[in-house]
């Protein structure tokens, strides 16, 4: 659809300028030019009745017919100021529109900006770089370290590590052996390996995904704008009233001037000035809202769908405890294996540096390093042999029992071994924590109207269950694919309007799906921030109970603005219809009634009482 911007600054231009022409030889002594108003509007008329045939044949039916009827009754009935003081309101209120749009359409991360274009695949010559869709069933790939895999295969080495969190919401690397299945858009955390691919791109999970976004997002209703809803009654009430004053006095300015007063600005300016000043606000608050339709949406949400991994929780590995065994001292189990896992790229081993340089331990530089991929590493340190890993790789290579397993740990816990000179030495437990943030969040969101709080995960059920009952959730769907999410979303909305957050690409497809998505675009995927309807600009879900609170606030000062503007116009037809306002009166009365509108819904750039009405 091309942009309607452009068309209408021309047409506010046009309509200004023929206005301020038409009047300026008034400001010397003379006459007004009434072909100077004719002039200005002609084509505010002619677009306006475009789009009024369009409507039709789209079944769209609007108070716009009013400003056609005053504009063309107008040139008509030679009344050539009234008719361009009209099209001036008309074309300040599409340009509004247009604002509003532009603003709520602010530019984002390109649609699934992630996906590979290209792949390495062994052949005849050695390695070559081909487009995907070249890529067949059977093909050995070779996918680099880092590299996201770019159809679904089987692992054609000893293992590889691979980080699936955008695909399942699983936190923690993986380690897939030989032969077992590999995911499109999971990303390699390890080592390079080969893949054999098992699909053509086109029908792989990654491409799946794209597509359960596209439909999901085709089969959304665009929201009805606002003004729309009183459009049927109030369009009655005017042409009865203009048509009863016209045949009682047998004046057709009279019935003109009823026309005129009744033209819809306050339904066509109300709405986007308190939409822009909502919007404006809520993206002070770190909200990036991209619709008005979606903020009308979040007003009326009632029911909350929550991600899990990096939503509620961290995202990322957490040193949640340190077991030392057989006497080791607990700092130096911590100093003697982060020092050899520096040398390491596994994502836990980042953690546990980062968690030893938190503490201020000294780490020396590990040598005769090696590593196993999605196994184990092992070195020397000090002098010391130390070996960390799976529980089977310190077994084996210390040549004796690995650690013990400690008991009572929590659902979902990564465990990682350490042997030291050949003997079990300690047990590093690693998880993904609740935010800090997410009790204090929840319970806001419940104090800002939310009914029904449900987390819906593609991790293990455990886990999610015993996130689900730290923070007193009403139910948890856990081991959902994109496509069990999207179902999810679909039957929660029989409780009503439905607002789901996630972070990544596969909460992309249920982000489209619900009522409103919330995407977690601080650290979240292209995917789910394209998909979305707002994006949350900062690492704070505390600002979603605010930027609910905003909307609320917004969509009452709108209705407020309509509703003031609609009772002051109707006092205005009444009067216009007893013959008390003529057309160029009239025309002015309404252009006062705008000003009055505005400035109310100017009010929602304005915080009320914890943002309430």
């Amino acid at each position: 659809m091309r942009d309607e911007a452009p068309r209408r600054v021309l047409l506010l231009a046009v309509a200004a300028a023929g206005l301020a022409a038409g009047l300026l030889p008034v400001l010397f002594g003379g006459d007004a030019v009434d072909w100077l108003f004719a002039v200005a509007t002609l084509p505010v008329l002619a677009a306006l009745l475009r789009d009024l045939w369009h409507g039709i044949r789209r079944g769209e039916f609007g108070l716009d017919l009013i400003a056609a009827l005053s504009m063309g009754g107008a040139l008509l009935l030679g009344e050539y100021l009234a008719a361009a003081v009209v099209a001036l309101m008309y074309a300040g209120g599409e340009f509004l529109e247009a604002r509003a749009r532009q603003h709520a359409r602010a530019e984002m991360t390109a649609l699934l900006s992630r996906v590979p274009r290209s792949a390495m695949r062994h052949g005849a010559r050695g390695l070559e770089d081909v487009p995907l869709d070249a890529i067949a069933p059977g093909d050995r790939l070779l996918i680099a370290r880092g590299a996201v895999v770019p159809v679904d295969g089987s692992i054609d080495a000893v293992a590889a590590v691979l980080d699936v969190s955008a695909l399942t919401g699983e936190p923690l690397p993986q380690r897939i052996a030989r032969g077992e299945p590999a995911m499109s858009g999971s990303v390699n955390a390890g080592e390079a390996f080969d893949l054999l691919a098992t699909r053509r791109a086109a029908e792989s999970t990654y491409a799946g995904i794209v597509r359960l976004v596209e439909a999901a997002q085709a089969s959304k209703a665009p929201m009805a704008r606002l003004a729309d809803r009183w459009s049927l009654w109030f369009l009655g009430f005017t042409v009865l009233l203009a048509g009863g004053a016209w045949a009682a006095t047998g004046d057709a300015v009279r019935g003109l001037s009823v026309l005129v007063v009744a033209t819809p600005c306050p339904l066509i300016l109300a709405v986007p000035v308190a939409i822009i000043a909502g919007l404006s606000r809520a993206a002070g608050a770190g909200v990036l809202v991209k619709s008005g339709g979606a903020l009308e949406a979040m007003a009326r949400t009632r029911v909350l769908l929550l991600d899990k991994t990096g939503t509620l929780t961290v995202g990322r590995a957490h040193l949640a405890a340190i077991l030392p065994q057989n006497g080791m001292p607990e700092e130096e189990l911590l100093r003697l294996a982060a020092a050899l896992d520096q040398a390491s790229g596994h994502v836990l081993a980042q953690a546990l540096v980062d968690a030893a340089t938190a503490r201020g331990l000294w780490l020396s530089t590990p040598i005769m390093v090696h590593e196993a991929p999605g196994e184990g590493i092992a070195g020397l340190v000090d002098g010391r042999q130390v070996v960390i890993g799976s529980a089977g790789f310190v077994a084996s290579t210390i040549g004796g029992p690995a650690p013990a397993v400690p008991p009572n740990q929590s659902p979902g816990a990564a465990l990682v071994f350490i042997g030291i000179d050949g003997a079990p030495a300690g047990v590093l437990v690693f998880e993904d924590p609740i935010r800090p943030d997410a009790p204090a969040m929840l319970a806001d969101m419940r104090r800002a109207g939310i009914g029904r709080i449900v987390l819906l995960s593609g991790d293990a059920e455990a886990p999610a269950q015993a996130v689900g009952r730290a923070l007193g959730l009403d139910a948890v769907v856990a081991g959902c694919t994109p496509e069990g999410k999207v179902a999810t979303v679909h039957a929660e909305g029989s409780a009503g309007p439905v607002m789901m957050i996630g972070d990544g690409v596969n909460d992309a497809p249920a982000l489209a799906a619900a009522t409103i998505g919330i995407a977690m675009g601080a650290r979240g995927a292209a995917a789910s921030s394209e998909a979305a309807d707002a994006v949350l600009l900062v690492d704070r879900l505390d600002r979603l109970a605010q930027a609910i609170r905003i909307a609320r606030r917004t969509l009452h000062i709108a209705r407020q603005s309509v509703a003031a503007g609609i009772g002051l116009s109707a006092a205005g037809m009444v009067a216009a219809a007893l013959g008390h306002l003529t057309p160029i009166q009239g025309a002015l009365l309404q252009e006062a009634i705008d000003v009055a509108v505005i400035l109310n819904a100017l009010r929602a750039l304005r915080g009320g009482r914890d943002g309430a009405n």
